[in-house]
């Protein structure tokens, strides 16, 4: 099976952000000026860009389930205008210099970014040693109507999921793109590394669909949360969310990684029990032997077909084992 035949798990959300060599520096974001916070804090930048990542979310308009575009709205999207994709954001800090990220290429493959691999792509003429870099990660984690809709359901998605996982994604990357401008502006060259032109899917050895840079991956580092069975990330408000990571140089005291084992979060791997995202899986792509890539990524395209035919939306929308699941809103241990 050719990964290229199959859903890219980014594939419907990646044409605003192809060509892109430098996420966040031109200002993209649906051709709105953006707002820049107050000057930073230079005595603490962490506290404030945690403070403009929580405001950014909480005000921005594109933080809703509508479609794209502000002009001409149905009543229907009106109210879909009015619905937020995403809750309060959790946050995260960890220093590029952290042994993680090079564990993360020997496991993964060469082909998976350093933050300083990243960075020397982006900004070639800027020194920084990777003990000067910091990769911001944060956690998006899904309203509880577009959980509580899911929750119901065991075959097909439900249509608030799927606009949460296609316009909430939209949002997810213009916050990526606003952060690492709003760095880059305060004087902290900053980059996501999810949204560079250079940035694509690989064949992994070991696990077979994979990346140059994770998200989740970086979200781990910085101490948000662990893995599941079904390759989720369980945080501190569930692994029904979304999550962003940027790379910048900007001095940030590394947040505390609570754990020590990588599935620590998860019932099942804790406890021998659950196995709850099992029989959630409507395509049968996690076992008790974990989660089967390719056999989601085909679960991936059906869904992506019930969203064209029921509701108009160009993406897929499973998610079901990130629903009706002990870790769903909460750690679980």
């Amino acid at each position: 099976m050719k990964v290229k035949e199959n859903i890219d798990r980014r594939g419907f959300l990646r044409a605003s952000a192809q060509g892109i060599a430098i996420a966040g520096i031109a200002n993209i974001a649906g051709g709105l000026p953006l707002a820049f916070p107050e000057t930073p804090d230079k005595t603490n930048p962490a506290e404030w860009i945690t403070k403009e990542v929580l405001e950014y979310t909480a005000t921005s308009p594109r933080n809703s389930l509508k479609r794209e575009g502000d002009e001409g709205l149905s009543e229907s999207e009106k109210k879909w205008a009015a619905e937020k994709s995403w809750d309060t954001p959790l946050i995260g800090f960890a220093n590029g210099a952290d042994p993680i990220f090079t564990q993360y290429k020997e496991l993964v493959g060469t082909f998976h970014w350093t933050p300083e691999e990243i960075f020397k792509m982006t900004f070639p003429g800027v020194a920084a040693k990777p003990e000067e870099l910091t990769v911001i990660a944060w956690i998006l984690p899904a309203m509880e109507a577009i959980k509580a809709d899911l929750r119901k359901e065991t075959k097909n998605p439900a249509e608030r999921w799927v606009r949460a996982r296609r316009y909430g994604e939209l949002f997810d990357e213009e916050l990526r793109r606003h952060i690492a401008e709003v760095l880059t502006k305060a004087g902290y060259p900053a980059v996501a590394p999810g949204l560079a032109k250079d940035f694509k899917m690989e064949r992994s050895e070991k696990y077979v669909l994979s990346s140059t840079w994770s998200e989740r991956h970086a979200a781990y580092a910085a101490g948000l949360g662990t893995f599941g069975l079904c390759d989720g990330l369980i945080t501190a408000k569930g692994k029904a969310m979304r999550c962003g990571a940027v790379v910048t140089k900007m001095p940030a005291t590394p947040t505390t990684r609570p754990y020590t084992d990588h599935n620590e979060y998860c019932l099942f791997y804790a406890k021998g029990a659950c196995g709850a995202c099992i029989t959630r899986c409507p395509g049968k792509a996690v076992t008790k032997d974990g989660h089967n890539k390719l056999a989601c990524n085909t679960q991936l395209g059906v869904t992506a077909k019930y969203a064209k035919e029921h509701f108009n939306i160009d993406g897929y929308g499973c998610g079901f084992c990130q629903t009706a699941t002990p870790c769903e809103s909460r750690i679980p241990v």
